[in-house]
């Protein structure tokens, strides 16, 4: 049975759009409340919320549907997705909510749930809320309607979580760090952790008001991170995305550096300390083949996934590996958190500068990457049925067998359209990418 409302990563859309609203919040919490409501004990649900305007309204609704079927409310207010997930754990909570809509712009949100073992809920789960939404649910009797309270400590035991990733011999004394926090969730978060390991601070999107996450910051828009990385002399860049589950880096030549190289340096890393697990680096079918060429040169396989940090957390675990991730910044540790953490990510690749000394440049070109090029065309997932797009996907793979690949899928978040090639012939898979989207766009 197809999901309706739960994407790749939540359910996600317009605040008071169609989908995203008060009312649907309401109901999301009374179906998961009822779904989670085992056993005797008091049960309990910890919501976080980014920086966007419409978090507080969803907020409240979400907790009238989870205190009128009688389970009680943490509200810890701003904080990272994967804080959250640690925090769900660390609470004993039920069931774990973030209210986010990550890269999106402001005026989009989103839900994500987290099991009481702090990892995103299955299909299997998500299905059975959503067969709840338009039920009648057994509302608490008066005497075990829940409580809502909201703590004030939450940030000050993610950022111990966080820190304690770090090795205990080494500081970030001398390291010059800009950090891009998106105006997001991490806004306070990440720059206390960075200061308090000793980093030479500067910080930019740390100033939400709203309406300004991901606006010309963040891990989708490094532009500005790379112009003040060469501004102040900085010897790197950190830029997250608007709940900090997603890292992407600038060297100090302000180059930008996607989560491909990120995962080689820690996969190659962590094989040479002996803690890599699995004999495996977990990415999707969206990392550059030249990755792959890199892992198979340590002796490691590559196992691909389709996109989604949910699809590579469920391959590690199938195949035991404790390193994965995307080019899109989303990197695991499996050995410290059950999601993709950006500023986790952000402190291993510190560590691996301060121990190597040497500049960011050369400790993050770990391989040359091939040739690739992805493209978003704003269209609805239909049209990839059309005769015309079949036609030309059809050519474009033609164009590129034996030479690239080609590889073309809607998006689980948003109503586009990706159409990502690579190969060794740029010109070709420029060619072969530009006839495909104006194929999208032009269809009916």
């Amino acid at each position: 049975m197809a999901k309706r409302y739960f994407g790749t990563d939540g359910i996600r859309g317009p605040a008071n759009g169609p989908t995203m609203t008060p009312e649907l919040a309401m109901k999301v919490g009374q179906a998961a409340g009822t779904l989670f409501l085992k056993g005797s004990h008091k049960h309990r649900v910890l919501i976080g919320k980014d920086t966007r305007l419409s978090g507080y309204m969803l907020e409240q609704a979400l907790t009238a549907g989870f205190t009128s079927v009688g389970m009680d409310v943490i509200q810890v207010g701003p904080m990272p997705t994967p804080a959250v997930a640690l925090l769900t754990r660390e609470m004993r909570a039920d069931l774990g909510v973030m209210l986010s809509a990550s890269h999106n712009p402001f005026y989009d949100n989103g839900i994500k749930l987290f099991g009481p073992d702090g990892y995103k809920l299955s299909d299997e789960q998500e299905l059975a809320i959503e067969k709840m939404l338009h039920a009648d649910v057994a509302l608490a009797a008066g005497p075990a309607i829940g409580r809502a309270r909201r703590i004030d400590d939450a940030r000050g035991r993610y950022i111990h979580a966080v820190k304690s990733t770090f090795p205990e011999n080494l500081r970030l004394d001398g390291v010059k760090v800009v950090l891009d926090c998106a105006h997001g969730a991490a806004y306070r978060v990440a720059p206390e952790a960075l200061w308090e390991l000793g980093a030479e601070l500067t910080t930019i999107g740390a100033a939400p008001d709203g309406f300004n996450i991901n606006d010309q910051v963040g891990s989708t828009h490094p532009s500005t991170l790379a112009e003040t990385v060469l501004e102040t002399g900085a010897h790197i860049g950190l830029a997250l995305d608007g709940d900090a589950d997603r890292l992407i880096v600038v060297d100090e030549k302000g180059r930008v550096v996607d989560g491909d190289q990120l995962m080689a340096l820690i996969t190659r890393h962590q094989q040479q300390a002996g803690t890599l697990q699995g004999g495996a680096l977990v990415a999707t079918v969206m990392s550059n083949i030249g990755l792959e060429k890199f892992v198979e040169g340590l002796g490691l396989r590559m196992i691909r996934t389709p996109v989604g940090d949910r699809a590579v957390l469920e391959a590690m675990r199938t195949h035991g590996c404790n390193v994965g991730g995307e080019q899109s910044g989303h990197i695991i540790l499996a050995d410290h958190a059950t999601t993709g953490d950006g500023l986790l990510a952000a402190l291993q690749i510190l560590a691996v500068l301060v121990e190597e000394a040497r500049p960011a440049s050369e400790v993050l070109n770990c391989f040359t990457r091939w040739p690739q090029l992805l493209k978003n065309v704003r269209q609805e997932p239909r049209v990839l049925e059309t005769a015309s797009v079949k036609e030309a996907i059809a050519a474009a793979e033609r164009a590129l067998e034996g030479r690239g690949r080609l590889l073309v899928r809607k998006s689980g978040t948003e109503p586009l359209i990706r159409v990502m090639a690579e190969g060794q012939d740029e010109a070709l898979v420029t060619a072969t990418v530009e006839a495909v989207c104006d194929a999208v766009a032009k269809a009916a």
